[in-house]
Protein backbone atom coordinates (compact mmCIF):
# COMPACT_ATOMS: atom_id res chain seq x y z
CA UNK A 1 0.00 0.00 0.00
CA UNK A 2 2.74 2.50 0.68
CA UNK A 3 3.89 1.90 -2.94
CA UNK A 4 0.76 2.78 -4.42
CA UNK A 5 0.66 6.15 -2.14
CA UNK A 6 4.50 7.03 -3.40
CA UNK A 7 3.39 6.43 -6.76
CA UNK A 8 0.22 8.48 -6.52
CA UNK A 9 1.96 11.46 -4.74
CA UNK A 10 4.57 11.13 -7.54
CA UNK A 11 1.59 11.20 -10.57
CA UNK A 12 -0.10 14.01 -8.53
CA UNK A 13 3.37 15.90 -8.64
CA UNK A 14 3.78 15.49 -12.05
CA UNK A 15 0.36 16.85 -13.07
CA UNK A 16 1.03 19.74 -11.01
CA UNK A 17 4.08 20.58 -12.39
CA UNK A 18 2.77 20.29 -16.32
CA UNK A 19 0.10 22.57 -15.15
CA UNK A 20 1.98 25.10 -14.05
CA UNK A 21 4.61 25.20 -17.11
CA UNK A 22 1.61 25.40 -19.37
CA UNK A 23 0.28 28.15 -17.36
CA UNK A 24 3.48 29.91 -17.68
CA UNK A 25 3.71 29.27 -21.09
CA UNK A 26 0.35 29.97 -22.19
CA UNK A 27 0.15 33.16 -20.21
CA UNK A 28 3.46 34.47 -20.49
CA UNK A 29 6.02 33.32 -23.22
CA UNK A 30 2.93 32.47 -26.07
CA UNK A 31 1.63 36.54 -26.05
CA UNK A 32 5.36 37.65 -26.51
CA UNK A 33 6.03 35.26 -29.08
CA UNK A 34 2.52 35.85 -31.38
CA UNK A 35 3.49 39.27 -30.93
CA UNK A 36 6.93 38.56 -32.90
CA UNK A 37 5.18 36.41 -35.07
CA UNK A 38 2.56 38.67 -35.85
CA UNK A 39 4.91 42.00 -36.28
CA UNK A 40 7.38 40.30 -38.74
CA UNK A 41 4.49 39.09 -40.82
CA UNK A 42 3.61 42.53 -41.03
CA UNK A 43 6.25 44.02 -41.79
CA UNK A 44 7.48 41.55 -44.48
CA UNK A 45 4.19 42.34 -46.57
CA UNK A 46 4.58 46.30 -45.79
CA UNK A 47 5.16 48.41 -48.62
CA UNK A 48 8.22 50.95 -46.60
CA UNK A 49 9.92 54.00 -46.74
CA UNK A 50 13.27 53.90 -45.87
CA UNK A 51 14.57 57.33 -47.37
CA UNK A 52 17.14 58.86 -45.33
CA UNK A 53 17.11 61.46 -48.04
CA UNK A 54 16.06 64.83 -46.72
CA UNK A 55 15.97 66.52 -50.50
CA UNK A 56 13.71 63.93 -51.18
CA UNK A 57 10.68 65.78 -49.34
CA UNK A 58 9.64 62.22 -46.94
CA UNK A 59 12.26 61.14 -44.48
CA UNK A 60 11.39 57.22 -43.97
CA UNK A 61 14.45 56.08 -41.95
CA UNK A 62 13.95 57.10 -37.99
CA UNK A 63 16.88 55.94 -35.63
CA UNK A 64 15.97 55.39 -32.27
CA UNK A 65 17.88 56.73 -28.70
CA UNK A 66 19.55 53.11 -28.85
CA UNK A 67 21.15 53.42 -32.19
CA UNK A 68 18.43 51.14 -34.40
CA UNK A 69 16.77 52.27 -37.31
CA UNK A 70 13.26 51.59 -38.28
CA UNK A 71 11.41 52.22 -42.02
CA UNK A 72 8.03 54.14 -41.83
CA UNK A 73 5.57 51.28 -43.70
CA UNK A 74 2.32 50.88 -44.70
CA UNK A 75 0.16 47.68 -45.57
CA UNK A 76 -0.19 47.68 -49.41
CA UNK A 77 -3.42 48.69 -49.57
CA UNK A 78 -3.10 51.89 -47.55
CA UNK A 79 -0.05 53.46 -48.64
CA UNK A 80 0.83 56.76 -47.10
CA UNK A 81 -2.31 56.77 -44.82
CA UNK A 82 -0.94 58.40 -41.91
CA UNK A 83 -4.18 55.69 -39.99
CA UNK A 84 -2.25 52.92 -40.86
CA UNK A 85 1.60 54.04 -40.78
CA UNK A 86 3.33 51.91 -38.27
CA UNK A 87 7.55 51.11 -38.19
CA UNK A 88 9.79 48.05 -38.84
CA UNK A 89 13.46 47.27 -38.79
CA UNK A 90 15.50 48.64 -41.03
CA UNK A 91 17.60 45.78 -42.55
CA UNK A 92 19.79 47.45 -44.98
Amino acid sequence: MKEATGELNMTVFVVIAVGVFMAFFFYYLWPMLDFNFTSTTQCSDAICNCNADSEKGAIGLVERDNGIQYCTCWPDNHVGDAQYQFECLYKG
